[in-house]
Parts: structure tokens; sequence; C-alpha cells
């Protein structure tokens, strides 16, 4: 989390006190109000905290991450830190909404949710979730969304380019350049997102996980992509790719990683190298002679067991004054 955001959270939360479960709630949550003057309007804006059962949140249906994805390992680091805190430090940044289910959606805030759910499944029924509701438009919550987990090594580049895929149509009405002045970010940082976005479905497969494909992958295959009969061998390589990651998955061998994955795709675009011709040194043409064959600084000799030695001493000589320049 960037200096930015700690200052923020740091200021919401210095009243808070230790205890999150007081005696006179009636609701089982507590209402947590603190002024925070605005100095550039010069008005004050009230921040309402509560304390509530992660159970009453649901994920925006928009929010840029991929909660399915979430896991006791991948929030490992999370859980323990709330275990040894005795709560939740930082606020997730929730609205209410309308119609039966939960209370609340998670605009900001997925992995916290996921940690306390965990922690309440486990023997941990004491902790809670703590929210700061707010009014937002969707924009606005893309935005908040999109400022709190830019910095986050956690939320992975396909996760992050899908989120502004959707966002550029729902929000900008297709402008890129007006989504990159909303976002305070330059058009081609934003068209590589964006490009990253478009991978076919089939490639993405490809990966052993979303969270491992990232921008600089897709900038590798985009010149092959664009080409017909290159983004077709690519496809037909990726769906061999995606059956080995999904028979892993079944424990059946090894995944096979992303630096090999890319490496696969790219060759399977390019398409197969010409092979250099074989030099062919001989006395006369109806003998086999020694095939000479050139793989990088290594130099081969092959030729019959049953070439005679005067056969073969004369396509030697061949040899050495091609390589030697000997007469």
């Amino acid at each position: 989390m960037s200096k930015r955001h700690d200052a923020i959270f740091d200021d919401v939360l210095k009243d808070i006190a230790a205890d999150p479960t007081p005696a006179d709630d009636r609701a089982g949550t507590r209402f947590l109000k603190r002024s925070n003057a605005l100095a550039e309007a010069g008005t004050r804006e009230e921040k309402v905290l509560r304390w509530v059962d992660p159970a009453q949140c649901v994920m925006w249906d928009r929010h840029n991450r991929a909660y399915e994805l979430l896991t006791e390992d991948n929030c490992r680091d999370l859980i323990d830190s709330i275990k040894a805190q005795g709560q939740q430090e930082f606020p997730a940044i929730v609205r209410r909404r309308e119609g039966p289910g939960a209370e609340y959606e998670v605009i900001c805030g997925a992995r916290r949710h996921f940690a306390v759910s965990w922690l309440r499944a486990h023997n941990y029924p004491q902790f809670r979730y703590l929210i700061e509701v707010r009014d937002l438009t969707d924009e606005e919550a893309f935005r908040l969304a999109d400022i709190e987990n830019r910095d986050r090594e956690d939320l992975s580049d396909y996760e992050r380019a899908r989120d502004y895929a959707n966002a550029l149509d729902l929000y900008y009405g297709g402008r890129q350049k007006t989504m990159a002045e909303r976002l305070e970010v330059s058009e081609a940082w934003l068209s590589r997102y964006l490009q990253l976005a478009r991978l076919p479905e089939a490639v993405v497969a490809a990966w052993p996980s979303i969270r491992e494909v990232k921008e600089l992958h897709a900038r590798a295959l985009k010149p092959l992509l664009a080409d017909d009969d290159a983004a077709e061998r690519v496809q037909q390589e990726a769906a061999v790719i995606a059956a080995e990651q999904a028979a892993a998955r079944a424990g059946q061998g090894s995944a096979v990683p992303a630096p090999k994955v890319l490496a696969r795709l790219k060759a399977a675009g390019e398409g197969p190298r010409p092979s250099r011709p074989a030099t062919v040194f001989r006395r006369a043409p109806e003998e086999s002679g020694v095939v000479m064959k050139k793989r990088g600084h290594k130099i081969t000799l092959e030729f019959s067991d049953n070439l005679s030695e005067a056969a073969l001493r004369a396509a030697f000589d061949q040899f050495f004054a091609a390589k030697f320049g000997k007469k």
C-alpha cells in the first residue's frame, strides 16, 4: 500500500477503539463517525465506519479482482496480520445495494473480506469486517477501486486489463483518451493494458493461471496475432498447452510455466525455421561423400562407413580447402 493510502487510512482509523463489539451495539454492528476536513472545498464530510458480519457484503459485480481466485495460501499474509493485530486495520470501501440479500457491495477490500470470512469459518468467530460506507456512482466506484489497487502486486495484469476494457465502454463511451484523463495515466500505458484484455480466451487459457498473464506477454504476441496464419498457429499451440495445464491441475504431470508458455506460442506463430542445406564434399558425383552440417559454432561431419579410404581422403581435402582456404 502506498504512503498516500497509509496516510488516508491512518487518519480514518485514528479514533477507533480496539474493541469492535461493544455491549450496547443492538444491530451487531458499530457506527464510527469521524469528521474529515476537506481543504479544497472548505466543507466537512462524515465518514461512517461499521463492523459487520462479512456475510452482509457481496463483491460488486464489476470488482476488479477475481474473488474466486482468492485462497488461504495467497491471502495467508493478510490472515496472519489480522490475527496478530486482533482486528482488521484498514476499512474496506462499500456502498449500499438494492434488493434482497446482502446489504452492501464491496468496491475495495476483496482480500480483507476473504480473510475475515476465512477466520470466522475457522474457529475465530469474533472477527468482523470493517467497512466504510460511501455513496458512489459506478464510474466513481471504478476509479476508486483502480486507485487503491493500481500499486498492488497481488492484483494481476490480466485482472486489471479486463477491468479497464469493461470500463472503457461502460463509463467512457469507448473514448480511450477520456478514460486515460480520468485515471490520470498516459494513453500509451492504458493502450498496453487494453491490448492485453483483447488476447483471445484460448490463448489466455494456455497460462497456468490468469494471474500469470502479463502485459509484456500481449506485447510479444501482438505482431503474431495480427497475421491470420500466425494467429491460427498460435491458437492451435495454445489449445495443446491448455490441455496440458488442465491435466496438471488434475494431478497428471507438471504445469507448463509461464516463460515456457510464451516461448512455445511465439515459436508456433513464427513457424519452423528454414533449415540450411547440407554441404557435401565428394570425389565423384556417384559417391555419397562427407556431409557437413553446421549448428551455431559447431560442425558435424557425417559419412558412410562403406566409403573407401581414397574417397574419404579426397572428400576431407575438399573440406579443409573450404574451411581454411587451401588449394
